[in-house]
């Protein structure tokens, strides 16, 4: 099977494999698309949480994206965990360069375990710049609540700071319900011309380590194919709520979900 498309991923390393850089490949992997990356940082981390955080120099950031860029071409560009300021800021400038129209943020802050892995500065510089060159954002509720200053308790509440984001230049947010207290999951897309609400049954499980890099990473590859918004947004829905039924238990905590879901793989290379 050729690729169907390329895309770029801008985001942090997670030594587990369950979340960041290593979940991205994985996911544009099994749905047909060719992965490159530009690693932000590394994370040393497991199920039960993250021990350490590494910031790479700025100038290897800005290196590893404009010299894959300048050789392959992305379709897409998945933007992930943005660590500070400054890189929040390079990554804004180097875009400019790259002229790639389809650009997905997820705006990642704390991980899984509730370890913060974003600095207040880079939060504001991203909520000012960044999320207005985004296609696309993809915070869930906690996320949403920090961006639009406010409080989400109810699907009303999401509809609502959806609206607070795109007033301030977001062209249109997919904001993730996994949070919410409900035994349904309702992730709700957002824009200037409509409200589409997604609605799932909530799957019984904790290991949903990174659901929302999957998520967005599912969303920026079929988008790359072609495939309109809402569509991109309820396949990659379906893809990451089917890698949680299969429910691979890793770990002594939140574990990871199984992004091959989506592969067969043929008998002649298990055997």
């Amino acid at each position: 099977m050729k690729p169907r498309s390329k895309i770029l991923i801008i985001a942090g390393s997670d030594s587990s494999g369950g979340a960041g850089i290593q979940a991205d490949i994985k996911t544009v992997t099994a749905l047909g698309s060719y992965a490159m990356t530009a690693i932000t940082a590394i994370t040393s981390q497991n199920t039960t949480g993250v021990a350490s955080v590494v910031p790479l120099n700025l100038s290897e950031i800005k290196k590893q994206i404009l010299f894959t860029c300048k050789d392959i071409k992305p379709d897409a560009i998945k933007i992930g965990m943005l660590h500070s300021s400054k890189v929040v800021n390079l990554v804004f400038e180097v875009l400019k360069k790259i002229q790639t129209k389809i650009i997905i943020l997820d705006p990642v802050m704390v991980a899984k375990g509730g370890t913060k892995l974003i600095d207040d500065k880079a939060i504001k510089v991203l909520k000012k710049k960044l999320i207005k060159k985004a296609y696309l954002i993809t915070p869930n509720i906690p996320e949403a609540e920090v961006l639009a200053e406010k409080k989400i308790s109810n699907v009303e509440d999401m509809i609502d700071a959806g609206k607070i984001l795109i007033n301030l230049g977001v062209k249109n947010i997919l904001i993730k319900g996994g949070h919410g207290n409900s035994n349904k999951i309702f992730d709700i897309l957002v824009n200037k011309k409509d409200i589409k609400i997604f609605e799932n049954k909530k799957i019984n499980t904790r290991n949903t380590h990174g659901t929302g890099c999957t998520l967005s990473s599912a969303i920026t590859t079929f988008l790359s194919c072609g495939k309109p918004l809402k569509k991109s947004c309820e396949l990659g829905i379906k893809y990451v709520n089917q890698a949680i039924k299969e429910n691979p238990v890793y770990g002594k905590g939140n574990g990871p979900i199984n992004h091959l879901n989506s592969i067969k793989i043929k008998n002649k290379y298990i055997k």
